[in-house]
């Protein structure tokens, strides 16, 4: 089992101050993680997402990090892969020199960026963001293998140039891709790709996903795969808090979750703005029921709309995940184990959450938590 941590850089309430103080704690946040054990971390890309995701240069971030750090992997959670955020080129040159400069800790992947907000701002074709993104990780996975890239495709050309520098992995870092669904799923283990997947829907929707991958794994020909190395890592997005007080631990993770839910759901639509309804020293049970609360209007908006309400719809709302005492954190990974995870992405810097508490919950997984799986 691995182990990270990944930052979305949500913030309620945003100010200038606190967006600059959001950075400097999760910067904090990472090199302790490194201390207590974790593996990696993971850093998203979303443009213009205001409370949900104000990490628009994950690039930048993770160089900081990995220049605090020494043993750190360095996960891209991922590029945004569409032409217009990121020529493809751009990306390989980017990401090649980050892998050299950490000394080979680059993780690199790859995803849509497909909200209206974010391809509004930077001219994408919101129709072809699915085709750009297998172009690119084609153009990338050839620009690190090949000693030139040239490359005639459906949607681009590019003539022979080198791509320098050179990666310090050889012949490249992992290459993975962002899976919400099944069918892109299908697609990462069709493309050799490894799956960052959203895990809100809990252990037992994880295990029917794992169980897509593998049987697109057992099927595919080779046709597909985007480079000579196959990367068949299954990571699962894991949301905790960790305190010695259960209560408090699932008060203040429910809080944070109903934030990125609703934040998520503003731009994602189906719902409106993220609120603080549920007050800081609110107890768990009303924490919960506050989450229950916004999911129920959130689907009954969907219909309204006449919108289907399939299950990821409300995923986000669901509320069993590692939140309690390390003991509860420890019960659940087992749960991910059994259900295929590989490694468990522990969402932590959720937008309410303040950061004593990011840092406690780090601390407690790894002194109570990681400890139980290591080599398991």
């Amino acid at each position: 089992m691995k182990f990270s941590v990944i930052f979305e850089a949500q913030l309620a309430d945003p100010t200038v101050e606190r967006e600059h103080q959001l950075f400097r704690d999760s910067v904090e946040q990472a090199v302790l993680a490194e201390r207590m054990g974790f593996d990696r971390i993971w850093a998203v890309e979303h443009h213009s997402l205001k409370w949900y995701a104000h990490m628009s240069a994950p690039e930048i971030f993770l160089t900081w990090v990995a220049a605090r750090t020494s043993t750190l992997r360095i996960g891209h959670g991922v590029v945004c892969m569409p032409f217009a955020f990121n020529h493809p080129a751009r990306v390989a040159e980017r990401a090649a020199t980050l892998d050299l400069l950490s000394g080979g800790r680059l993780d690199l992947g790859a995803g849509r960026g497909g909200t209206e907000q974010e391809t509004s701002l930077c001219g994408v074709d919101r129709d072809r963001t699915a085709r750009e993104v297998q172009e690119a990780l084609r153009i990338i996975g050839k620009a690190w293998q090949d000693e030139e890239l040239e490359y005639h495709g459906e949607l681009i050309d590019i003539p022979p140039h080198p791509i320098l520098p050179r990666p310090h992995q050889r012949p490249h870092p992992p290459l993975f891709l962002a899976c919400s669904r099944t069918d892109t799923l299908r697609q990462a283990a069709e493309m050799g790709l490894g799956a960052l997947v959203m895990g809100f829907a809990g252990p037992e929707a994880i295990a029917a996903m794992r169980g897509a991958y593998d049987t697109a794994r057992a099927a595919r020909t080779g046709d597909r795969l985007v480079s000579t190395v196959v990367n068949d890592h299954f990571a699962v997005l894991c949301p905790t808090i960790v305190l010695d007080d259960r209560d408090r631990a699932r008060a203040v993770g429910l809080r944070g979750q109903r934030f990125f839910a609703q934040s998520i759901g503003y731009w994602y639509g189906g719902a409106g703005l993220p609120d603080e309804a549920v007050v800081a020293g609110a107890s768990a049970a009303e924490a919960e029921a506050e989450l229950r609360r916004a999911g129920e209007q959130v689907a009954a908006r969907l219909n309204e709309q006449r919108i289907p309400v399939r299950p990821t719809s409300t995923a986000t709302f669901h509320a069993d995940h590692a939140y309690g005492t390390a003991g509860d954190a420890i019960a659940y990974v087992e749960r991910l184990r059994a259900a295929g995870a590989d490694e468990v992405m522990c969402l932590i810097q959720m937008g309410t959450v303040p950061q004593e508490v990011c840092m406690e919950t780090i601390r407690q997984w790894g002194e109570k938590v990681i400890p139980r799986f290591i080599d398991a």
